[in-house]
């Protein structure tokens, strides 16, 4: 049974860091949104490219109710601080108490 814990706690450790690397790219992508980026720079279509699927529905739901303020990007580090401080620590508690680590 202690594979399956070293299983899960290895996956939430892997979750854990890609969430906190889509956490900067989204705060990077935010703040280059704010200086009218080149948007031919390939680091600026690269951060377009993967935050914009995330950004879209939320700018549908909630559209621009702040006036000018896009407020989607907050949601999403809001979204990924929920899962880290909850479904991340549940996973790594579930391995450690399926006999992991």
């Amino acid at each position: 049974m202690f594979v399956v814990g070293d299983l899960i706690l290895a996956i939430a450790k892997i979750l854990d860091t890609l969430l906190e690397i889509y956490k900067w790219v989204v705060i990077i992508a935010a703040l280059i949104s704010w200086v009218n980026p080149d948007p031919y720079n390939p680091i600026v279509r690269f951060l377009y490219s993967i935050t914009e699927p995330v950004f879209r529905p939320i700018r549908r739901i909630i559209g621009f109710r702040l006036g000018p303020i896009d407020i989607s990007p907050l949601i999403v580090i809001l979204v990924i601080i929920f899962a880290q401080s909850f479904l991340i620590r549940s996973l790594i508690k579930l391995g450690y108490k399926l006999g992991g680590g």
